[in-house]
């Protein structure tokens, strides 16, 4: 078994394990599962759970693409890979909750390479998993980032740092001035040791249900009322804002011809905008804008 089909085998188990969580956590609803084909190369498998007990709506797609030129969002800068043949398999989740006080979530683990001429000419590993509160716990933002932390240590003393930095950066939005959550890890580009690289995007990936399901448990079941779910559904329009302009793993999907409706299963089922909507002073919605800037929250 090559490399790639080692990480291959991986990702697809990864997608059962989390299937399998989420909806023992969720309790009612289950996964269906699209299956399709890409007309250049490849394919994949989207799975969605619906209209939950937990989880409104909860997307987590496996796709192993191939292709022999690769779109701007990801040769841009890369001089390299002109010319080349590519393949790239991942696993991505977005899970929109019910219940307000509950956080959505993202992860991502995946993997790309690329080759000239049967000859290797690059490789690398990207992925992490970050958290978008609207009424956010300090507890639950903790034990978030402490998961965070301890996967990373084994892989040096600045990784956690180096990762969580990346993570504020790139969930950005610059013309909300605004971070979209809590942060957590973001990574691309690792290609340093391939056996140690792919160690870390394993423990990235089984790190995810250690982070989030402690928050499910804690929070699936605190009672809310019309005023918090309108928030929710406001702040959810932050989340489209992002994914729509700024997300790279987005770019990429639509660029390279992917199947649309996987790609676009990170948005949310329901979401509200409101012109110049401003929380009441000292609400509970006004209490969000302190957590939407990057900080350490494990001091």
């Amino acid at each position: 078994m090559n490399q790639f089909e080692r990480v291959r085998d991986y990702l697809t188990g990864l997608q059962d394990r989390i299937c399998a969580a989420i909806e023992t956590a969720d309790g009612q609803a289950r996964f269906i599962e699209d299956n399709w084909q890409r007309a250049e190369g490849g394919g994949g498998r989207t799975r969605i759970l619906r209209e939950g007990a937990v989880f409104e709506q909860a997307g987590i797609g496996f796709s192993d693409v191939a292709g022999t030129r690769l779109p701007p969002s990801a040769s841009a800068n890369r001089p390299e890979l002109a010319g080349a043949s590519w393949r790239a398999c991942g696993v991505s989740l977005v899970f929109h909750p019910r219940n307000p006080y509950l956080p959505t979530t993202h992860a991502n683990v995946r993997y790309f390479r690329a080759e000239r001429d049967g000859e290797h000419v690059a490789s690398w590993f990207g992925g992490g998993f970050d958290l978008t509160p609207f009424y956010p716990f300090d507890e639950d933002v903790r034990h978030w980032h402490q998961v965070a932390h301890d996967l990373c240590a084994p892989y040096g003393e600045t990784r956690y740092a180096e990762h969580k930095r990346w993570c504020d950066d790139y969930f950005f939005l610059k013309h909300r001035n605004e971070t979209r959550g809590v942060g957590g890890l973001f990574f691309d580009d690792l290609h340093g040791d391939f056996e140690q690289d792919f160690a870390y995007l394993r423990a990235v990936g089984e790190g995810f249900l250690d982070a989030y399901l402690p928050i499910v448990e804690r929070r699936k079941d605190t009672p809310y009322g019309e005023r918090e779910r309108e928030f929710q559904l406001y702040r959810r329009g932050r989340y489209v804002e992002f994914n729509l302009v700024y997300d790279r793993g987005t770019l990429f999907g639509l660029q390279s011809g992917g199947r649309s409706e996987s790609i676009l299963m990170s948005l949310p089922p329901r979401v509200r905008w409101e012109y110049g909507y401003v929380p009441q002073e000292g609400s509970a919605e006004a209490r969000l804008a302190a957590y939407l800037t990057p900080r350490d929250w494990l001091d």
